[in-house]
């Protein structure tokens, strides 16, 4: 009997040794993912200065989801708070305590907004860049126009942490934490994307979509969401979109109520952030929406 508990003590042992390297092994390996570094070269971004330049890049600012992450005075917020994921309190956009953008050039906004990458070159953290990385050279400038004229918002940030779970999400790309790994750096931006009802500025517009919908736009459960989270929608042909109107569609994306009269959760679809799209810009994504390839949800 003592022999057996002997070799169970062993066992044990091991087993917590196996444990213990392999966490090592974890952590070692995802360290060296978050701290690696990229070369994006400098863009030569002109900001404009003129009231209706600052406007539009407010209602930019809007549509595009920063202020949903930011929160709405973009000081920004506790974005996760998980014993297994980790925590992680987003960017504080405006200049005052706690700032993570106070001294950025132009060009740094450009960077972070379409590449993910911050001054000291390394990946920020869940910044959906890779959702952004098309954006015209004239519609970032007029972002920054706004960003660099924020009220100071005092609001110091508490330190990224990622726990036990998050960094094994994170090594199986199930969490998409460093948004730099998802960009094609090499990619030019346009300069200017003309608006109009049409596929093709649907597809500009709709980039914004595959965070949540996926690349394909079919829906599915939102990378690193919890297991019980409702899934995103499928915005393809195959999906409830086909029995709506273009009218029903703009009318869902700026009330909240589908056609079936089905009330939006706004934290799962913000429709609060859509309803100051334009008639063409809603109009253009409708387009896009309905060229796309049915297509079932992942997972």
């Amino acid at each position: 009997m003592k022999r057996l508990l002997k070799w169970l003590g062993f066992l044990a042992l091991g087993l917590v040794g196996l444990v213990a390297v392999a966490w090592l092994a974890v952590y070692v390996i995802s360290e060296r993912r978050i701290a690696r570094t990229y070369d994006v070269a400098d863009v030569a971004l002109t900001v404009p200065t003129d009231a209706a330049a600052w406007e539009e890049g407010r209602r930019l600012v809007t549509i595009r989801g920063c202020t949903d992450c930011h929160a709405a005075d973009l000081g920004g917020k506790q974005l996760l708070d998980d014993p297994m994921l980790g925590a992680i309190h987003t960017a504080n956009l405006t200049p005052g305590e706690g700032s993570a953008t106070r001294d950025f050039t132009a060009e740094d906004w450009a960077r972070a907004i379409r590449h993910g990458v911050g001054p000291d070159g390394r990946s920020l953290l869940i910044m959906p860049s890779y959702e952004y990385a098309n954006l015209s050279d004239e519609q970032v400038g007029q972002m920054v126009a706004y960003l660099q004229a924020l009220t100071p918002v005092d609001r110091i940030p508490v330190e990224a942490e990622l726990r036990p779970l998050g960094r094994i999400l994170f090594l199986a790309n199930q969490l998409p934490l460093m948004p730099a790994e998802l960009v094609d750096h090499t990619v030019v931006a346009p300069a200017t994307v003309p608006a109009a009802a049409s596929v093709d500025y649907g597809r500009y517009m709709a980039s914004s979509c595959t965070g949540c919908h996926g690349v394909n736009l079919a829906g599915g459960p939102t990378p690193g969401s919890a297991p019980d989270a409702i899934p995103a929608s499928n915005l393809t042909p195959s999906g409830h979109l086909s029995a709506w109107t273009v009218d029903g569609f703009k009318t869902a994306l700026r009330t909240g109520v589908t056609p079936e009269g089905r009330e939006l959760d706004q934290l799962v679809m913000p429709w609060t952030l859509t309803r100051e799209m334009t008639d063409v810009e809603l109009e253009a994504i409708w387009l896009y929406l309905n060229s796309l390839p049915p297509a079932e949800p992942s997972g």
